[in-house]
């Protein structure tokens, strides 16, 4: 496995127990249809929550929630359209950011919560 999908794991790991420690409960992880993945998808209030999550090392290139175009803020809403369709879920739903800064000692999550609106 690749040191990126390493890194990417890892982030991954750490936004889902921090949805858990903020009252999320997490439904998928990794959902995938045809090119779509949707990186964690959780529920909270009634309301479907998917979680796109960026993990870098350090922010010296680019904040990581900077790195959502328009392009995979629409690939993202696609999914999570197909996903609501086939699940049958008629509840609100929203789109969220997690970024992961992975430290030496310590690691800086922050969530973004309605990053983005499904209006593409």
């Amino acid at each position: 496995m690749s040191e990126q999908s390493d890194l990417g794991k890892l982030g991954e790991e750490l936004a889902t127990v921090f949805l858990q420690k903020n009252g999320y409960d997490i439904h998928e992880r990794n959902w995938r249809f045809k090119k779509g993945e949707l990186d964690i998808i959780a529920e909270k209030n009634e309301r479907m929550v998917f979680v796109e999550v960026k993990t870098r090392k350090s922010t010296h290139l680019a904040e990581p929630r900077n790195t959502i175009t328009m392009k995979k803020q629409k690939q993202l809403i696609n999914t999570a359209d197909i996903y609501l369709k086939l699940k049958k879920v008629t509840k609100e739903s929203q789109f969220d950011v997690i970024t992961v800064i992975v430290g030496t000692k310590e690691h800086e999550i922050e969530h973004l919560q309605d990053a983005f609106y499904p209006t593409l």
